[in-house]
């Protein structure tokens, strides 16, 4: 009688999980998710972030301090010595030269090996130390009669996470690499080449090439990445722009009578935006159009003409916005022009008191406000809306995946849930480079407002070290005297709301000793919303002479009066954000000026961005610049899960393989889907869908 044996597990394959590979248990698995390596085939994804050239043995009379270098030889003497620190110190000699190493960290079991006549292998970087030439904690190993021979390809060193090796994650890369050879039809070739190369190239290889990230081999993957991104955005528009969408037309005059009511005419790149989000609104697809324009370009003009074209068709908008200080700053400016037609607008922030938010919830609900602004409040449990058509993002770089997709899914409460999507409409003041929008946006129609309103002065700007801050504050003084209004912006090196705030009321307090005769205000994001929105009012009504702020003030505030801006300690800005602040400054007909006020000495960088700063005023020439010197992550916002998350390619470098990535999504996408599907799981895998977004 045979007896039931359960049949062999079927060996691993490479999109397995990641457990299934020798020597990883559930919490090592745990460890390697923080790298985002969940699947066999992830590792193989997971590159070195350099390498060290350990081919080659280096006489010790050769090395010199600040060069890594394997070296052999004999332990000539070994003991622990006393100094500032207690080291164990070992005295080796090749007969080329001496150097010692020097273990700061060492058990018994490391004496009882590194004793004189021992003869060792040591990799390291060599330093210039109380002995002369030393290697500090080096990788070491004892040799015995037959010494192993060198590795006869560069050591990768890969990125890792606390609990986890070196030596732990090369052996894991081994191992995917070894089942990839076993089943080399999963990828193409040339990517089977390209892994293999860079996870083990051999000593010719430029290490030089493979450090700048333009080895043909990083090359072909990165853009085999930028491919899967791409598809994932545009498979991402198509499943969105396949769903039915509400048809908004304009009916009746509103959009004239709006036009009408304006204190200023609107600019020919207004009108033509204006007419884009017509068409697309009418069309029965969802909208999802990106709206770019430079600061002062009058984009909450057409947030409002677009709420317009919804309102005729009798739904709602909702205009979601970053912070509570712009969410009320367009609703004054929306109030203002909406409510003479007869609209009504509702703003919901987290600090409303209860009574209140009760209130203006139940006017949403109701249908009775056809325009809703708030912050993150508007995507909260508690919130419904009669009928949401219209969904506009403000400063959408700030804003994460998840809460773009709240926001939508509170257009799908219909009667039939999930039966029709609200169109979108994305507006950044932060310009991005084309080619950038291009990929990280690829789900988006692109629309830019390229001409700033008439009367708009351009702002000249001065760079000045803290030397002469004196100077500044009688610069303060003058403008104010003259009638004018201003800014005195205070950041910190250090990444902290409580340490800036209390700058920001250190520094309120020493101008108001310096300039008695001035009114000074102080705004920040610890105070209350009521307090924040006293001041802001005081300062717009001309009864607060000087705004000492945060960087609270980066967006949303309009106070033509307002003429000269002090930014402090500008060098630890981004481009991007002084360029924002800056903004708040020259929408009137007076000249304008602002003021960077730096910590001297200046590294390389922050001297280039205040270069920058004073030579342009370009919104877009500044955002090509900041994308050079701190790359798309920073530029677009780190929360842009999905996006801009790359392992190997890199959107600044890279920017001239994307017309060809673009060009190679659209193709495969008509022509072998199932090919598109397999390069997004590849790259992305269950972070594809994120960009549903």
């Amino acid at each position: 009688m045979t007896r039931n044996r359960s049949a062999p597990a079927p060996p691993a394959g490479l999109g397995d999980p990641v457990q299934r590979l020798r020597g990883v248990g559930a919490g090592l698995a745990e460890r390697l998710a923080r790298l985002e390596v969940h699947r066999i085939q992830d590792l193989l994804f997971h590159l070195p972030a350099r390498y060290e050239d350990r081919t080659r043995l280096t006489p010790i009379g050769s090395l010199r301090p600040g060069t890594s270098a394997v070296i052999e030889g004999n332990i000539m003497a070994a003991d622990v010595v006393f100094g500032r620190r207690r080291s164990f110190l070992c005295r080796v000699q090749d007969g080329s030269g001496t150097l010692s190493l020097r273990l700061f960290h060492f058990s018994p079991a490391q004496r009882a090996q590194l004793k004189p006549g021992a003869r060792v292998r040591c990799y390291g970087e060599a330093r210039s130390g109380a002995t002369g030439l030393e290697l500090y904690h080096p990788e070491y190993r004892v040799l015995g009669d037959q010494a192993p021979s060198l590795p006869d390809r560069l050591t990768p060193v890969y990125p890792v996470t606390e609990g986890i090796s070196q030596q732990r994650v090369r052996s894991l890369c081994g191992q995917a690499l070894a089942m990839l050879r076993r089943q080399p039809k999963v990828f193409e070739p040339d990517i089977v080449a390209a892994l293999e190369l860079l996870h083990g190239p051999t000593p010719e290889i430029s290490l030089a090439a493979l450090e700048s990230g333009r080895h043909p081999a990083q090359q072909r993957l990165a853009i085999d990445e930028l491919l899967a991104h791409q598809l994932s955005l545009l498979q991402a528009r198509r499943r969105v722009r396949s769903q039915p969408a509400p048809v908004l037309e304009a009916r009746g005059d509103l959009l004239e009578r709006f036009r009408a009511g304006l204190p200023f005419p609107l600019t020919a790149a207004q009108n033509r935006v204006i007419g884009e989000i017509a068409t697309d609104l009418a069309a029965g697809a969802p909208m999802l159009r990106l709206l770019q324009g430079d600061v002062g370009s009058g984009k909450t003009v057409i947030a409002a003409a677009a709420a317009l074209i919804t309102a005729g068709s009798g739904a709602q908008s909702a205009l979601m916005a970053p912070t509570e200080l712009l969410a009320e700053q367009h609703a004054r400016t929306l109030i203002e022009w909406l409510q003479p037609l007869g609209l009504e607008v509702a703003l919901l922030t987290g600090r409303q008191r209860a009574a209140q938010r009760r209130a203006e919830e139940a006017r949403v609900a109701s249908g009775q406000a056809i325009l809703v602004i708030g912050t993150h409040a508007l995507f909260q449990g508690d919130v419904s809306f009669h009928d949401l058509a219209l969904v506009i993002i403000d400063e959408q770089h700030r804003f994460g995946v998840h809460q773009r997709l709240a926001l939508r899914a509170k257009g799908e409460q219909g009667s039939v849930p999930g039966e029709r999507v609200p169109h979108q409409l994305v507006m950044t003041a932060t310009p991005i480079p084309r080619t950038l929008a291009m990929s990280a946006y690829a789900d988006l129609e692109l629309s830019v407002l390229d001409e700033l309103p008439p009367g708009r002065t351009p702002v000249s700007t001065v760079v000045v070290g803290q030397e002469r801050r004196f100077d500044v504050i009688e610069r303060v003084s003058a403008a104010c005297r003259a009638g004018r209004q201003a800014y005195w912006v205070c950041t910190l090196i250090e990444e902290s709301e409580a340490l800036e705030v209390q700058a920001a009321e250190d520094t309120a307090q020493l101008l108001g000793e310096e300039l008695t005769d001035l009114r000074i205000g102080l705004v920040h994001g610890r105070l209350k919303g009521e307090e924040k929105a006293r001041v802001m009012a005081a300062f717009e009504a001309g009864e607060v002479d000087l705004l000492v702020a945060t960087t609270v003030i980066e967006v949303g505030v309009n106070v033509p009066n307002a003429s000269l801006m002090v930014i402090e300690n500008a060098e630890r800005l981004g481009l991007a954000q002084l360029h924002q602040l800056r903004g708040r400054v020259g929408r009137g007909a007076t000249e304008s000026h602002c003021v960077l006020l730096y910590q001297p000495p200046l590294s390389r960088t922050g001297r280039e961005r205040l270069k920058v700063m004073r030579e342009s005023t370009d919104g877009f020439v500044i955002a090509e610049k900041d994308l050079e010197l701190r790359g798309p992550g920073e530029l677009l916002g780190t929360r842009q899960t999905g996006l801009v998350d790359l392992r190997v390619a890199d959107l600044a470098r890279d920017r001239d393989l994307l017309p060809e990535v673009q060009a190679r999504a659209q193709a495969l996408l008509e022509r072998d889907p199932e090919q598109a599907a397999r390069i997004i799981e590849r790259w992305l895998g269950s972070r594809a869908r994120y960009a549903h977004a």
